[in-house]
């Protein structure tokens, strides 16, 4: 008989009909969504935090060259999503998970009822060879060199939010960024560079959300905005001042924009089709 396959590791907080699951980016862990975690609780939300494969207390799988893609880590979580699943089941993926829970949501349509993509590069096809080339070399060429993850990944990490960013939340998704470990982070950017997620995207048919921070300079505004395009009937936002981690940046305007979805696009929709 096979083995079972074993869950990711994820955290299940507080109780309700919609249940809000966490996808987080290249760089971190479940363990950077806590402040933003109370705050969906306490607007009444199930939440669903995971920690992908490699990443947190997930194990990283020992798969041939190439095998650690966007399509494996999508169905990594849809093991999750279908042991968890609530009634109404919402992805929220930021950076990494943005381009994961496109893809998930298409590979298990019958068990998600809305996306939320933040601060994501959509698809790398779409950016020209010199800028592909500067992301990997900002992000492996210290790995390459001996530097360790964190000694490479922090003056990038800081770069990455906007100018000025600051508070607990801030210095918790730094602290938590700079813990990922380098060969799972190694995986991830050759995953994500070798992912075209376009032909994804026109494929949802569930309510979307992309959302940009004004200052981003990985998922820029003007490319969440060209990706939210690309799907049918989705909404676009941009979070002022915020940059790449918007949620942590600015949560106030950050959840104004994503309380608001939630209630318009996927709770009320709900209710209707049971009316």
């Amino acid at each position: 008989m096979a083995q079972k396959e074993r869950l990711p590791d994820h955290s299940i907080t507080g109780d309700g009909d919609i249940t809000v699951y966490l996808l987080h980016g290249g760089y971190g862990s479940k363990d950077y969504w806590r402040y933003e975690i109370a705050e969906l609780v306490r607007a009444g939300y199930r939440v669903v935090a995971w920690d992908a494969p490699g990443y947190g207390l997930s194990a990283l799988p020992d798969l041939p060259a190439g095998d650690y893609s966007i399509d494996y880590l999508a169905r990594s979580f849809g093991l999750l999503l279908k042991a968890t699943a609530g009634r109404t089941n919402i992805l929220f993926g930021h950076s990494l998970g943005g381009i994961i829970a496109p893809r998930a949501a298409l590979l298990f349509p019958d068990l998600v009822h809305g996306v939320i993509v933040s601060a994501t590069v959509g698809s790398f096809a779409t950016r020209s060879a010199e800028d592909q080339k500067e992301y990997v070399a900002k992000r492996l060429a210290p790995l390459d060199q001996g530097k360790t993850l964190a000694e490479s990944a922090m003056p990038l990490i800081k770069s990455m939010f906007g100018p000025k960013a600051s508070g607990p939340m801030v210095d918790l998704v730094a602290e938590v960024a700079g813990s990922t470990k380098a060969d799972t982070f190694r995986a991830s950017i050759l995953a994500i560079m070798a992912y075209d997620g376009r032909e994804t995207l026109k494929q949802l048919r569930v309510p979307t959300l992309l959302v940009a921070g004004e200052c981003d300079s990985v998922g820029r505004p003007e490319g969440m905005k060209a990706a939210a395009a690309l799907v049918p009937n989705a909404e676009f936002a941009v979070i002022a001042g915020a940059g790449h981690y918007g949620w942590a940046e600015n949560q106030p305007e950050f959840n104004r924009v994503l309380f608001d979805f939630i209630q318009r696009r996927v709770a009320k929709a709900k209710e209707s089709a049971h009316a």
